[in-house]
């Protein structure tokens, strides 16, 4: 059994980073008797100017990308496909918001320490896409923490800790001198870039590749 270190660099209003993930999940279940992951998150904020509160989605992606509304309908029903097919549900509406980041990333970053990081990043993915919620709001996030297991004095004092926001600007800052553009980005072994959501079949022989490889080194 190989065990192979995965960092994934993502924000948690990308769909395109759940939908990555979900892929590896499978290609790592399919694989499980082989290789196990170890899974590190990475802050990347897709909107690191937005002020709070955020901006509705559909306008939003209008003034930044110039999509139409009849390409926004046909992108969030791709998404939703998408997400149907490894297990994720995607809520879009039409007044959807999309919000800055940087205090869910403080969160994650300081869930990392407590073993926790997987579970909130889920917990986040799952109160945005699916419910909706203002993943920028203080209360938003600690009512999301606590539901990943987290607790709620110790997640404030991150939120409250200017520290942290340094800590998530200062990593952001590293992976975009590394070349990371663009999310979700997974490193396998801190060598191998994955860029965007491969399909769980290519990440399948990646994966197989790589873990023989490091397997006929050692």
């Amino acid at each position: 059994m190989r065990t192979l270190r995965i960092d994934i660099v993502s924000d948690v209003v990308c769909p395109w980073c759940i939908i990555g993930y979900k892929r590896l999940q499978k290609a790592l279940q399919q694989l499980s008797t082989e290789i196990t992951a170890d899974i590190h998150w990475h802050p990347f904020e897709l909107n690191p100017t937005m002020p709070e509160g955020g901006e509705n989605l559909r306008d939003h992606l209008a003034r930044k990308y110039g999509t139409t509304e009849q390409a926004s309908i046909e992108a969030r029903e791709t998404l939703t496909q998408l997400g149907q097919e490894v297990g994720f549900d995607f809520n879009f509406f039409d007044g959807m918001r999309i919000y800055n980041t940087r205090k869910a990333h403080k969160l994650l970053m300081w869930a990392n320490q407590h073993h926790k990081q997987n579970e909130l990043e889920m917990a986040l993915f799952e109160a945005y896409f699916c419910d909706g919620k203002a993943v920028d709001q203080p209360d938003v996030l600690l009512e999301i923490a606590v539901s990943a297991g987290l607790k709620e004095s110790e997640c404030r004092d991150v939120l409250e800790d200017e520290s942290w926001a340094k800590a998530v600007a200062n990593t952001e800052q590293q992976w975009l001198q590394a070349g990371i553009q663009a999310v979700p980005a997974i490193i396998i072994e801190q060598k191998h870039l994955v860029s965007g959501a491969q399909t769980t079949e290519i990440l399948i022989d990646l994966l197989k590749e790589i873990a023989e490889k490091s397997a006929s080194v050692h």
